[in-house]
């Protein structure tokens, strides 16, 4: 069945469509100068089903993974991809078709497959311990060769990790250490969560599970210098509402929002638990300890964007809009509420910083956002025209806009030197340009956004819109 031609084309359309060829190519051309110091590879990951999806409501977050690489050496920069090849994906290709529904959901699935695995591999890049993996919540972390792409398939790290993992780890710039967590270890739609802890050698060292108030899915977690903190939102699971042919991820507006904090030498039974109005989080930009309080800088959103509510209906296109918001919780008040509060107005999300920042306070942000504050249609879109830079310090936003109808990716921070000033250094985004149907490697100078990429690397095809991405420093 041509892909095209789904009763639900959405996400089968533009450059939501998958990209069925896998590529090497030896040097892209550029425009412009490669940073001469730069050198490394650019890890990139989204959906690109290999096959039309067997139910109506596919949703673009459960494709199989491609994986996009950039190597950049000498001023050159070399580019393939493949697809991440997962049981599902070896499944499928050996069936010759789609055997898994939309999120795996059992009603939709092919009989054959109940019970198997179904990771995707989509979601997110990790480089940690000298290994590179996608990462996709509902699966084990997924490994490949850093060079050639080859998949060598999900890793328990010594059966340890035996069931899912967060597609956001959080890396500890200081001991190297990797905090991790999951969402229903103990099977599917369980309101249990785990966190684990994985040192610089790729080996866990602490494993502790504990229950959340409700089954939610939860995408992403803080980490600072002292404590660790567990987002909870009413994005609920259920398998008998999937079996009701409701869907099996909704949103419960009913339901708080519950925020879990227990210090990093803390046990999981010492958890306090804050809560506050339903609202939601796909994306945490960074989280640091100040005093008595913590505080967070998250993509917030009254509802989870892209999602229905428990009936199937879908969410107030108003209230699924993320803007940067900033968390607060008093650690030594006995209030179990914490504060909330926007810090701009543009509709916005994938927020990233200088990683050598991550669990202190940092100066710097970066994003993707609307060019303008929205109308209502624009505000759920998620296909974003701009490239920010916030400064915490005093409030002011720099933007790069792409041309009309030009998409940017989320951006990735590489520092100039490994001892530079916090955000002296590049951002790489991949941008899909829309006249010409192909995408190219942007490459700008993190402290003068506002002006033209330093570089870009021209491809002669497209990158599908995607998620997540990570950069590998060539060895020295």
């Amino acid at each position: 069945m041509n892909a095209e031609t789904q009763t639900n084309p959405h996400f089968f359309s533009g450059n939501y469509a998958p990209l069925t060829e896998e590529h090497d190519i030896a040097a892209l051309h550029i425009e412009g100068t490669l940073p001469p110091g730069m050198s490394g590879s650019l890890y990139r990951v989204g959906p690109s089903p290999q096959y039309a999806p067997r139910d109506n409501n596919y949703h673009w977050f459960s494709g199989d993974g491609m994986v996009h690489a950039f190597h950049i050496d000498q001023g050159s920069v070399s580019y393939s991809n493949r697809w991440a090849r997962t049981p599902k994906w070896q499944l499928e290709h050996e069936a010759g078709r789609a055997l898994f529904g939309t999120f795996g959901n059992p009603a939709t699935s092919d009989p054959l497959v109940q019970g198997r695995n179904g990771g995707t591999a989509n979601t997110s890049m990790l480089w940690h311990g000298d290994r590179l993996f996608a990462l996709e919540e509902s699966h084990q972390p997924f490994e490949l060769d850093a060079y050639t792409l080859a998949s060598k398939g999900h890793q328990s790290f010594g059966d340890r990790m035996t069931s899912r993992c967060t597609a956001h780890p959080k890396v500890d710039s200081v001991s190297g250490e990797l905090h991790f967590f999951a969402y229903s270890p103990d099977g599917p739609c369980s309101p249990t969560m785990l966190y684990g802890v994985m040192d610089k050698h790729c080996e866990v060292t602490r494993l502790e599970s504990f229950k959340a108030p409700y089954a939610s899915m939860v995408h992403d977690f803080m980490v600072t210098r002292g404590h660790v903190l567990f987002p909870v939102t009413p994005l609920t699971l259920s398998v008998e509402r999937a079996m009701r042919g409701k869907p099996l991820l909704a949103w419960e507006a009913g339901l708080r929002t519950h925020v879990g904090v227990m210090r990093r030498n803390g046990a999981t039974d010492t958890l306090r638990w804050f809560d506050a109005d339903a609202c939601h989080v796909f994306h945490v930009m960074n989280a640091w300890d100040d005093g008595g309080t913590v505080v967070a800088y998250v993509m917030q959103s009254e509802t989870a964007p892209g999602l229905p509510d428990a009936e199937g209906h879908p969410g107030d296109p108003d209230a699924i809009a993320a803007r940067l918001c900033r968390w607060t919780f008093d650690l030594g008040g006995t209030d179990s509420g914490f504060r909330r509060e926007y810090l701009d107005d543009l509709v916005a999300e994938f927020p990233r910083i200088d990683e050598r920042y991550a669990g202190r306070r940092n100066r710097y942000g970066f994003y993707t956002c609307h060019a303008t504050a929205r109308a209502r249609d624009d505000s759920e879109s998620v296909l974003y025209d701009s490239l920010a830079r916030f400064d915490f310090d005093t409030g002011e936003r720099s933007m790069h806009t792409l041309p009309h109808g030009d998409v940017v990716s989320e951006p990735v921070f590489v520092p100039r030197a490994t001892d530079a000033a916090e955000g002296d250094g590049w951002l790489l985004a991949v941008a899909w340009r829309e006249q010409e149907r192909r995408s190219d490697l942007l490459v700008f100078d993190a402290m003068e956004l506002a002006g033209e990429p330093v570089a870009v690397a021209r491809l002669p095809h497209r990158v599908p819109f995607g998620f997540h991405g990570t950069w590998r420093p060539a060895r020295i």
